[in-house]
């Protein structure tokens, strides 16, 4: 399928952020192409948007598989002739403290939530780069900023993905493209749902902005980054905690 809207791809779409980041790009006028491991959330995720007079398509892929997830950007590039916007939003959490981390624990970890990205901008640079147009957001964490205990693996492969960023926005703003870093403080989403009330009372003190953030609220930030007149934002990492992490 070729399509004059622009192309947006998000890893980690049928739930959470990666749910309301596809939602806000393709009330935004969008194609988004949603991107998990599963095709049965990702339908449920396609026909809301579709019931809401948007555009999507699915693509069921590990993005753990380093190979099939070049294939899948691949296959995505050549369907729609394009690709304009890469989110790379997918991550997984294998919490455990440093002396009983496992290397398995460690290797899934930094697989999905960093090596993941570096494999899709890999494969969806070239065709940015010919388009002399392109938007790569990394979604990490405030874990990846100042460090979480329990957390070695996901802060490590979060701030990971603030080099990366940096990195890619050096060797390829001179095609007109643009790599930034949105990094979610405490968010509700059903993995925080179950937190006892004393500990989110904790997180909320801890704010300037008393509540817990919203997945809306992050991809908003996302839509921000990613509008055709945000080129001259790149390289930059922003927090979206409430104030949490400010210095």
């Amino acid at each position: 399928m070729t399509t004059d809207k622009r192309v947006a791809v998000v890893t980690g779409a049928s739930r959470g952020i990666g749910r309301a980041i596809a939602l806000r790009l393709a009330r935004d006028g969008r194609h988004v192409v949603l991107v998990s491991r599963s095709e049965g959330p990702l339908a449920e995720v396609k026909s809301q948007i579709e019931g809401a007079g948007g555009t999507a398509s699915t693509c069921a892929v590990d993005v753990g598989d380093r190979a099939a997830l070049a294939a899948a950007i691949d296959s995505i590039i050549k369907d729609h002739a394009r690709l304009d916007i890469l989110v790379n939003n997918a991550g997984i959490t294998r919490d455990n403290l440093v002396l009983r981390m496992s290397d398995e624990e460690w290797d899934q970890v930094i697989g999905v939530n960093l090596t993941s990205a570096f494999v899709a901008i890999r494969a969806a640079a070239r065709a940015m780069m010919k388009q002399r147009f392109g938007r790569i957001v990394n979604i990490a964490s405030t874990s990846g900023l100042v460090g979480n205990a329990g957390q070695a693996n996901y802060a490590a492969a979060k701030a990971g993905l603030v080099g990366l960023s940096k990195t890619i926005a050096r060797e390829l703003g001179g095609k007109g493209i643009t790599c930034n870093v949105i990094a979610p403080g405490f968010i509700q989403t059903d993995m925080t749902a179950n937190l006892p009330e004393d500990v989110t009372n904790a997180v909320k003190g801890a704010m300037a902005i008393k509540r817990l953030g919203e997945a809306d609220d992050i991809a908003a930030a996302v839509a921000y980054v990613t509008a055709d007149d945000a080129g001259f934002l790149t390289g930059q990492t922003i927090a979206v905690d409430g104030g949490m992490t400010m210095c």
